[in-house]
């Protein structure tokens, strides 16, 4: 990344690099060119961002770019913080261990009065329903909505995703692949249709980063089942449809997106069907690493113009982070300011993560026991909140 920004530099020094339309051109950190092609002038979102927008006159504000009409019923603009814990030892095939570990409830008053108005709180599947495709344990839902509910009390417009964290695999076995049938699937989003379905600052996040799918289309069908099924049993709840790759927002239009964007809503019309995309800022995009090399401004601008493409249709970034460093501190404020200019497009963010992890993981965005916040979040995430 260091040997492009030399050249862009290099470039436009000699005033000849000039920046596409919609690119980046300037904000807090920029190395790059900060010219446009012809018919876009350098917008200024907010300190962190400015953009090639078309147009003949410069924009100095920190509202962000206008943009497509939301859609009747579209998801506001969110922005907060996934609060870990109920999770813990799920591993990627899948399988689970352990118990889980409560999140503390005193972080949702600390974030929403900072300005957070989203929490993802991911649960694995084998704690809410002990036996594949049996009932939940009415131990832990009741654990787990204590939780929720803490959530949505720390504010009015406060919204939670319900997130089933299982890679789309249960003890190794991939849904309607091999592993569970899209009845037990849809099982336990029936169940918990049931209990949330009613509440509608409740978002159904049905399955966390499904990944080495051998049919996308099979995957797309499974996802069609569980909509209908949560519909039949009476939500009316936004829910988010991930795709493959670990819900991968640069794979998103080439791989799942043109299957997810085919399923239908029993309600009619698409504005609660939500695409689920990820995507972290390290050297390999696992979001294992403290530094971070990329803002994925150019990944999400694909994406945008893909869903502007399929009927404006909504994504949110329910995954990405950084460590306490200044690349990421940097970086993912640039991406995150793009969020906040994309909307409707874009409907928001939730970083990884806060709730049960301590303040020595990597990626922590948790409080310090004295109440102040990290530097990650001071500088990169509290300045995008909506």
């Amino acid at each position: 990344m260091l040997k492009y920004a030399s050249v862009a530099l290099a470039l436009a020094a000699l005033g000849v690099a000039q920046q596409s339309e919609w690119g980046q051109c300037g904000g807090i950190g920029w190395t790059g060119a900060t010219t446009c092609v012809s018919g876009t002038v350098c917008s200024a979102l907010n300190a962190y961002y400015s953009q090639c927008i078309p147009g003949t006159a410069s924009v100095t504000s920190s509202a962000p770019a206008t943009g497509p009409t939301a859609p009747a019923g579209a998801l506001p603009r969110l922005g907060g913080v996934n609060t870990a814990g109920y999770d813990f030892s799920v591993a990627t095939d899948g399988s689970f261990t352990g118990t889980g570990v409560s999140p503390p409830t005193s972080q949702y008053t600390h974030f929403t009065a900072e300005g957070a108005n989203l929490y993802r709180i991911p649960f694995a599947w084998q704690l809410m329903t002990p036996t594949l495709g049996g009932s939940i344990d009415q131990s832990f839902l009741s654990r787990y909505d204590q939780t929720v509910q803490a959530a949505l009390n720390s504010g009015p417009n406060v919204m939670v995703i319900v997130d089933l964290h299982n890679y789309a695999r249960w003890n190794g076995g991939i849904i309607a692949q091999g592993g569970p049938t899209d009845a037990q699937f849809q099982s336990i989003w029936t169940q918990l249709a049931q209990k949330y379905g009613s509440n509608s600052r409740v978002i159904f996040g049905i399955m966390n980063e499904p990944h080495d799918i051998p049919s996308i289309s099979t995957w797309a069908n499974s996802v069609q089942g569980v909509v209908n099924a949560v519909r039949a049993a009476g939500s009316k709840n936004f829910l988010l449809l991930p795709g493959s790759s670990w819900a991968s927002a640069q794979a998103f239009p080439t791989e799942a997106g043109p299957y997810l964007v085919k399923v239908t809503d029993p309600l009619g019309g698409t504005s609660k069907l939500i695409f689920d995309v990820h995507k972290y800022l390290d050297s390999d995009n696992s979001g294992t690493h403290p530094d971070c090399t990329t803002d994925n401004v150019s990944v999400l601008q694909t994406l945008v113009q893909f869903l502007q493409a399929n009927g404006n249709r909504q994504a949110i970034l329910s995954e990405t982070g950084g460590g306490n460093t200044s690349s990421c501190e940097m970086l993912l404020g640039n991406e995150l300011s793009y969020v906040k200019s994309a909307y409707p497009t874009l409907a928001g963010f939730s970083v990884w993560a806060a709730g049960a992890f301590d303040t020595t993981y990597v990626l922590t965005v948790t409080p310090n026991a004295d109440g102040t916040d990290q530097p990650l979040w001071i500088d990169a995430v509290q300045p995008n909140l909506p």
